[in-house]
């Protein structure tokens, strides 16, 4: 076993911030060894508050490097591919943000240079290491559910982003629903065989000029005879709403609620409870779980827990719902192997 990973975190954005940080603080065996970012200054300044001796504001100083052992990439999809394949030709093993890459061509490159250059590679889908999710899929395979025969997955946000990151996004399909798609696959233990997704511009009318939608459905098929429903909406202002239920053949078991904190007040006008306000309240823990299994993972010398193929299977799904929707039919998977998101 290797005491001690050297990591390097690419993009410091707030995502890309909180990763440093727990590599830096939180994860024991790793080591920030380098942070890097384009923006003037921020990699020198995230470098001087978490105590981290190199920074750049270019990648290719990191990726060359031969005292870094694995890079985290929280760059924008645009640059995942490029960034992945260049990791793996200089032996770096990788943890990337979702998705994988913007298309599912991109994906089959970067499954090959992963795989050709024996580097491991994690994804970032942090609901299989939330608590709640590990919890959920313990029970399950302790067959207190029976047979698994459908996912429903519910994703809801009021914080829309605006128009300049909507433009540059792959849309509600790819960017929000992914995580069900993969906690879908994960909790079922199962792979998509067909994909019917519908959407709909129903408040944020803007939208519309990028092809995207603020409202959506995807039904879901799987090879074990399993079905799914995912909903996804930037429509809600209450908080950030994210469930999931299983239904199986002996019982169902439900995940996630709305409740910031398990406190309920009852007064003589009614019942109130606080809500989870945005991502970062319900997942900071699986942001750090996720990152712990990682470290562990390179310092056994083990395959991640979810590697390139679950990168690449979300993917594809996510694909063939955009395509799904845009052409108002079901896609079977197996023929969009090659589809684009």
């Amino acid at each position: 076993m290797k005491e001690t990973i050297r990591c390097a975190v690419l993009g410091l954005g707030r995502l890309g911030y909180w990763h440093a940080e727990n590599l830096a603080h939180k994860v024991k065996g790793a080591e920030l060894a380098a942070v890097a970012d384009p923006m003037d200054g921020k990699a020198e300044q995230v470098a001087r508050e978490l105590g981290v001796e190199k920074f750049s504001q270019n990648p290719d100083e990191i990726f060359e490097d031969p005292e870094i052992d694995a890079v985290a990439i929280i760059t924008p999809t645009n640059t995942h591919a490029d960034m992945i394949k260049k990791a793996a030709a200089h032996k770096k093993h990788i943890f990337t943000e979702k998705p994988i890459t913007e298309t599912v061509q991109q994906a089959e490159e970067v499954v090959e240079a992963v795989q050709k250059n024996n580097v491991f590679c994690q994804v970032g889908f942090m609901r299989r290491f939330d608590p709640a999710y590990v919890e959920a899929k313990k029970r399950m395979d302790a067959g207190e559910i029976g047979k698994p025969l459908y996912f429903k997955g519910v994703t809801r946000d009021g914080a829309t982003p605006p128009p300049e990151f909507i433009k540059n996004s792959g849309g509600l399909y790819l960017d929000f629903s992914i995580h069900d798609y993969d906690a879908a696959r994960f909790l079922l233990d199962a792979d998509v065989n067909t994909v019917t997704a519908h959407g709909s511009v129903l408040q944020h009318t803007y939208v519309k000029e990028f092809g995207d939608v603020d409202q959506a459905l995807t039904y879901l098929t799987f090879d074990t005879g399993a079905a799914a429903d995912i909903e996804a909406s930037r429509n809600v202002q209450y908080g950030y709403d994210i469930r999931a239920e299983v239904v199986g053949t002996h019982g169902a078991i439900q995940v996630g609620s709305l409740k910031n904190n398990n406190v309920q007040v009852l007064t003589s006008k009614g019942s109130t409870h606080d809500i989870v306000p945005d991502f970062p309240a319900l997942y900071s823990e699986a942001y750090l779980q996720e990152m712990v299994s990682f470290i562990n993972c390179l310092r056994k010398g083990e395959k991640p827990l979810v590697d390139e193929m679950d990168g690449k299977a979300a993917l594809e799904i996510a694909a063939a719902a955009t395509k799904s929707y845009q052409e108002n039919k079901t896609i079977r998977l197996c023929e969009e192997s090659s589809v684009n998101a």
